[in-house]
């Protein structure tokens, strides 16, 4: 008898594919987040879960349904009680590495975007209220000379990083790890966090949401940063008070910012939604074909792998093997 595996929403067919091979598979097909009862519903007697980084699963999920191994569409698995998993003895994976570029692309997009007042020109033309060229039109600033700030050195740091090359930029980064090859090579300085606050035009948030970085960017960050500076988040929504920060956008305590995660997504502070000197995505930074298909791949993969007896490559919770 086939073995039964539930997938929270249509993902690319590569990876769906991947589980029809060997699985009896139900897709939930609404193009919606999916409750916490249809959760249950859906993955009652499956042997896989296969959730987005949007879907909360804890102990009752994994009791009710007795699902035998998660394999999180995403890198990050906060949405995932892995204590609990691993008290169970359930593997929990994830599909690291493969969004580096894709959200390090981004990440620049909307450095490039706020900067140079992309999308606010766009709407302004739209608009019809292009009368002709203007020497105080839509201005912007330059990137030459000017400082980036990276918040914490992953892969997705470093990336970013490498991308910042031939912009002139000086950069500088804050990390609890210290990195002296990287550092040489591309030029880095590694700074303190507030440091990095008062000196940076250009302050993107590379860090995991966890008790320490919770909320990491308040009014208190908020108020040491330049008032001509630039806030970028491709991280997670929690690590920023949406609140102070639109109080900051509003009254020009910073330039402006660039977010394409919030704090209770899909849900967006209402003061974010006012202002034209904020980019607003909806969560798109792994969101190329490519990148999104490996993803795919990489999840069912590590699916099949665990329900046919191997190990899965990309296990968070390796101790369950002790």
């Amino acid at each position: 008898m086939r073995k039964k595996v539930f997938v929270t929403r249509e993902i690319p067919k590569p990876g769906l594919d991947i589980l029809r091979e060997h699985f009896e598979i139900e897709v939930f097909s609404e193009k919606r987040l999916i409750t916490k009862e249809e959760i249950l519903e859906g993955a009652k007697e499956c042997d896989g879960l296969l959730p987005l980084l949007t879907d909360t699963v804890d102990s009752e999920i994994m009791d009710k349904t007795g699902i035998k191994v998660i394999s999180n569409y995403a890198v990050g698995y906060d949405n995932i009680d892995v204590e609990a998993a691993t008290q169970r003895k359930i593997p929990v994976t994830n599909t690291p590495g493969v969004l580096t570029d894709a959200t390090a692309d981004l990440t620049w997009s909307l450095i490039l975007g706020i900067s140079r007042r992309i999308v606010e020109a766009d709407k302004f033309t739209r608009e019809g209220k292009f009368y002709g060229w203007d020497p105080m039109l839509c201005l912007g600033g330059d990137f030459k000379g000017k400082t980036l700030g990276i918040v914490g050195l992953g892969r997705i740091g470093k990336a970013v990083v490498e991308r910042a090359q031939g912009f002139g930029l000086n950069i500088v980064y804050h990390d609890h790890t210290n990195f002296p090859e990287f550092e040489e090579k591309w030029g880095l300085t590694r700074v303190s966090f507030e440091e990095l606050l008062k000196t940076a035009d250009y302050v993107t948030l590379h860090t995991p949401h966890t008790s320490e970085t919770h909320q990491m960017i308040g009014e208190e960050e908020l108020n040491i940063m330049k008032p001509t500076s630039y806030l970028i988040n491709t991280s997670r929504g929690k690590v920023i008070d949406e609140e102070n920060l639109a109080k900051a956008l509003k009254e020009g305590k910073i330039a402006g910012a660039g977010l394409d995660v919030y704090y209770d997504e899909p849900e967006v502070y209402p003061g974010l939604l006012e202002l034209d000197n904020v980019i607003l995505l909806p969560h798109l930074g792994s969101a190329s074909l490519e990148t999104r298909t490996k993803m795919a791949i990489i999840a069912a993969e590590n699916l099949r792998d665990f329900l046919l007896g191997k190990i899965p490559k990309n296990i968070v919770n390796p101790e369950i093997y002790d």
